[in-house]
């Protein structure tokens, strides 16, 4: 898949079949909308694109009021979103910087720069709820009316149910937020996951005899947060199992290597050998959350700390002891 930040890029397809939404968890209705998107793709000879926004809209509208309580919790990082529509097959991605300037276009005026002469979107296939422009004053039948009089097709595609629940990233958010790591399952079609570099950090999960693995959650509000049952992918030909804390580590000072920011901790229960202690550095892993042990707890002391690590280790063994697979 071909990734674009902006557009004018000499190796853009000239015309694509396009969909366009945040994407915040690849879920199972993204991925239907992404299915049907490749077979309209498939009959045009055209590539298949999505068009997506970062930082999210209402990312940027809650810094504009400056009340961040108005930003949706992040389902997924940007490499996150981008690596799920690279397994969806979607052939090229366009990352638009969501800003004042885009954010105060007209739906005209968005339809023509960005979607004609922007991305030359000869399909456009958006979901039930679809709002764009200025104030949200665009819909499905605007969009609809400029298809005929300019000559790009539309087509709109209803919410998709599992088990009678409407998919959504709403209820992806929701089911992360309240631990029911099954349910995000159901609705992603896969265990939720997080990838990303392991980094250098503190270190003090290793002088405590917990090596850690540390990647970044390249946003401030994770829709997930606590202690977590885990399996790695990445490091070895088959997962690691392991127990991980997502969020801001309490019982660590706030001002250390990681300033605060939030943080995936990630202790495999059985570290390879043939690693050494500095063998996982720079690689890119993905670490799935299978089964919340309990939020984040801020402890007293190290020694405490060691202590509740230690019991998280022996649930996260008896997890996957008791577990089918």
């Amino acid at each position: 898949m071909k990734i674009y930040r902006g557009f004018k890029h000499p190796d853009m397809a000239p015309a694509c079949a396009l969909t366009i939404g945040n994407f915040d968890g690849v879920h199972l209705g993204h991925q239907a909308m992404l299915s049907l998107l490749k077979g309209e793709a498939q009959q045009r000879a055209v590539p298949s694109c999505v068009l997506t926004f970062e930082p999210h809209p209402r990312d940027f509208f809650a810094s504009l009021a400056q009340n961040p309580g108005l930003a949706p919790a992040r389902v997924g990082t940007l490499r996150d979103k981008l690596m799920d529509l690279a397994q969806c097959g979607i052939d090229q991605a366009v990352v638009l910087p969501f800003n004042a300037r885009l954010a105060n276009l007209s739906p005209q005026a968005f339809i023509d720069s960005v979607l004609l002469q922007g991305l030359g979107a000869r399909y456009v296939l958006v979901g039930d709820d679809f709002r764009f422009g200025q104030r949200r004053a665009g819909d499905f039948t605007l969009l609809a009316a400029a298809g005929l009089k300019q000559g790009f097709d539309v087509a709109r595609m209803n919410s998709h149910e599992v088990h009678n629940l409407r998919v959504s990233s709403s209820a992806v958010r929701d089911a992360l937020a309240e631990g029911r790591m099954r349910d995000a399952t159901r609705l992603l079609g896969h265990p939720y996951r997080i990838s990303g570099h392991v980094m250098h950090g503190r270190k003090l999960g290793r002088s405590l005899g917990f090596k850690t693995l540390n990647q970044r959650f390249a946003h401030w509000k994770p829709a997930a947060r606590g202690i977590f049952v885990v399996r790695v992918h990445g490091l070895t030909a088959k997962p690691l199992p392991g127990v991980a804390n997502l969020g801001v580590r309490p019982s660590v000072d706030p001002n250390d290597v990681n300033a605060g920011r939030v943080l995936l901790e990630t202790h495999c229960l059985d570290w390879p050998e043939h690693l050494g202690p500095e063998g996982a550095y720079g690689k890119i892993v993905s670490v799935e959350l299978l089964h919340k042990l309990h939020d984040e707890l801020k402890y007293d002391s190290l020694d405490a700390l060691t202590v509740g690590i230690r019991q998280d280790c022996q649930d996260a063994r008896a997890y996957f002891a008791n577990s089918p697979s």
